[in-house]
């Protein structure tokens, strides 16, 4: 609106910002974004907060909208700022979306998990009866800002956690992904994903992955951005995890979760032969690379069968397994029995 922009960029109009960030994102950058604030004269609110998925609840959200009552802002001029992990932008995304019907909130992810998932799309929530994700909304952010320097920060693990994703895509969609993945893996760990000059051998492997795993993510969920076709390959990965995670909780981190759902589905196209077993091989051996787990003692078979009993609750009364059929392309399927799932299962175990 020309007419907004002109009355916040004239001077005669005081810029304000609320924002939200991680505590632990405060800790680190916390100087650095308040240097930033005060420099460019924005009057400020920070907001520093625990979250965590043991956190992720309404009453954080409340809390936040407490606080933005207190600050009084313009919901059609100054934008809510999330700074932090996928937590933070799901509850920020919704307490924005709550205040005033919808207030505008700009994204700025600090872990790679976020940066090539959070960011992208326009699902925000909580977790509530200890489900995960159980009350939310679709609010697509105005913006997100991307920065790979945040990784640098974060600790090998959760930067691991972060590939699970990445490798989702791979598996579904972009075969490049997936060798990028597996030829330099190890690198962008040690690396943590930031871009070098010298790195002649490895490309600029962290920027091609990242942007790969962002276009792949936006290319299935730009046509469908509010769900209304429920057969997803997004999906992939989030059909047994979503229980795993929360009957885990803290043991396991979300891409980790994703990641052994993703490893248990391999087992189930192997099993479906619709991948060879040198193509298992691949996947698993990836994934190991990558130094994900491709199993947990408590995903178990009565936990299996419970998910998938859930989602079929939630997903029209159809399973929409999306399974490999090959390195980088997949299919959605609605008949695998119960028989080629425990099969699978007894395969993966004893592997």
């Amino acid at each position: 609106d020309p007419q907004q922009l002109e009355l916040a960029t004239s001077g005669k109009r005081k810029l304000r910002r609320f924002i939200v960030i991680d505590e632990v994102v405060d800790k680190l950058y916390g100087s650095k974004v308040r240097k930033y604030f005060e420099e460019n004269k924005v009057q400020h609110k920070i907001l520093a907060l625990p979250t965590t998925e043991e956190t992720k609840s309404m009453d954080l959200v409340l809390n936040i909208l407490q606080e933005v009552q207190n600050f009084s802002i313009d919901r059609r001029t100054e934008p809510i700022i999330a700074i932090g992990g996928g937590v933070c932008l799901d509850i920020v995304g919704l307490a924005a979306s709550l205040y005033r019907r919808r207030t505008p909130y700009i994204r700025v992810p600090t872990t790679l998990l976020s940066y090539v998932d959070a960011s992208v799309g326009a699902k925000n929530g909580v977790n509530f009866l200890q489900c995960k994700n159980k009350l939310g909304g679709y609010t697509p952010p105005v913006a997100s800002f991307l920065d790979r320097s945040f990784i640098q920060s974060i600790p090998r693990r959760h930067i691991s956690n972060g590939v699970g994703e990445i490798l989702k895509m791979a598996l579904m969609k972009h075969k490049g992904l997936f060798d990028l993945l597996k030829t330099h893996g190890k690198y962008l760990l040690d690396t943590k994903f930031q871009s070098y000059s010298g790195s002649a051998d490895h490309g600029d492997a962290a920027l091609q992955t990242t942007r790969i795993a962002i276009e792949t993510m936006l290319e299935e969920l730009a046509p469908n951005l509010w769900e209304d076709d429920l057969d997803r390959l997004v999906d992939f990965g989030h059909l047994i995890s979503p229980e795993l995670e929360m009957r885990v909780l803290p043991s396991l981190m979300h891409g980790e979760a994703v990641n052994i759902d993703m490893a248990f589905m391999t087992y189930v196209a192997y099993t479906r032969g619709l991948i060879t077993a040198e193509e298992k091989e691949q996947i698993i051996q990836c994934m190991r690379g990558l130094e994900l787990p491709v199993w947990h003692s408590g995903c178990s078979w009565p936990l299996i069968k419970r998910a998938l009993m859930e989602r079929l609750k939630h997903s029209g009364g159809q399973p929409r397994m999306p399974l490999p059929t090959g390195l980088g392309v997949a299919e959605i399927f609605n008949d695998t029995s119960e028989e080629t799932l425990e099969r699978a299962y007894k395969l993966w175990v004893r592997d």
